[in-house]
């Protein structure tokens, strides 16, 4: 597979994000969902933001109160043995086996713009922010499916309850129309097929089990965009290989005449995230045609193996231009990056399922 990374790598990164308060500093801008608009390319970027702690042995979580609309900061002590503090990105109860308490960091998106795909100018204030108490941890990786003139913008939503994903639209890229939650807990990386199927909306998605079942990518069905149905099982994770232990949906469903192409990540059980490619078919795409072996892109660039949580490529969206595929994609839970692909590359890479 012929991969063409930018040499402007990596486009963003979280020195060229003004943090949305003094008091925070910018730690991720990441994992963007990608359209065109205007005439120009269009990042809408996760970006992670903490609250600055001058004493090293203090760890600050932030939490949106929806109440008061503001945010409220807990500070915690290192040494305090009630909480677990070896992951950076979350603080957990210690003996807990309930996932984690706090985030360290909250996420809300905000708009980058380019007319060459390589140099962007980033807002200086957030597009969509922490809104609703199903998002007081914050809101992560969103996509972006151009329908008609309307753009629906999706991306997780984190709370004590849980994370789900939620949907927004706006048709500028200033005024946005919340719709609320389109996929409950526990559930993310939803992509959102930019036309109509044989009359139906079509949509994959990544449920998380707790008693029995993987994190697997599910199918479903809607007439609206709004409520969704006929769920039905599509990919599994496969023993030994690039996506054994967690996948899901990442760039929106190319339409090819061969099928619709999928852009998806894996990882492995020790959490190295690659990218593949999965076949659907055009009239069904709850039929896989045909899948990757090996993956497109892997984790190999020195911005894509360090970082804040390392040896990670995640594609949010790709902009197709002819043969070119131009996958933009977060590295190390950072920064944003773009490699060039070939779309007959990618498609006859795969492997197909007899």
């Amino acid at each position: 597979m012929n991969v063409y990374r930018y040499e402007q790598n990596p486009l963003v990164t979280p020195a060229d994000v003004k943090p949305h308060r003094a008091d925070f500093e910018v730690i991720g801008a990441f994992n963007a969902g990608v359209t065109t608009y205007n005439g120009e390319i269009i990042m809408v970027l996760r970006v992670a933001e903490r609250p600055i702690s001058a004493d090293p042995e203090i760890v600050k979580a932030p939490i949106y109160n929806p109440e008061t609309n503001e945010l409220e900061i807990f500070e915690f002590r290192l040494d305090d043995p009630a909480y677990d503090f070896s992951d950076p990105r979350v603080i957990r109860e210690n003996g807990s086996t309930q996932g984690f308490k706090y985030l360290t960091s909250l996420s809300y998106l905000r708009i980058a713009r380019s007319k060459d795909g390589h140099q962007f100018t980033i807002d200086d204030q957030p597009f969509v922010y922490p809104s609703n108490e199903l998002e007081v941890f914050g809101i992560e990786d969103p996509r972006v499916t151009k329908i008609d003139d309307t753009y629906y913008i999706y991306f997780s939503a984190v709370s004590p309850v849980g994370v789900g994903e939620s949907l927004v639209s706006t048709k500028d890229f200033i005024t946005v129309e919340h719709h609320g939650m389109i996929f409950a807990p526990e559930n993310k990386d939803v992509l959102i097929f930019p036309e109509k199927i044989n009359g139906k909306y079509y949509a994959l998605h990544r449920p998380v089990p707790k008693s029995v079942g993987e994190p697997e990518m599910w199918i479903a069905e809607s007439t609206n965009l709004l409520y969704w149905g006929n769920h039905k099982y599509l990919l599994g994770l496969r023993e030994g290989m690039w996506d054994s232990g967690r996948m899901g949906g990442g760039a929106v469903p190319i339409k090819t005449e061969r099928g619709w192409l999928e852009l998806y990540h894996g990882a492995t059980t020790d959490h190295r995230y690659c990218m593949g490619a999965v076949l659907l078919d055009l009239e069904d795409p709850s039929k896989v045609i045909a899948r990757s072996d090996k993956p497109i892109l892997e984790p190999e660039a020195d911005y894509e193996v360090d970082g804040f949580f390392g040896n990670v490529v995640f594609s949010c969206g790709a902009v197709v231009e002819g043969d070119v595929v131009k996958m933009y994609y977060g590295v190390a839970d950072t920064s944003m990056a773009c490699a060039e692909l070939s779309l007959q590359e990618i498609i006859d890479s795969l492997t197909y399922i007899k």
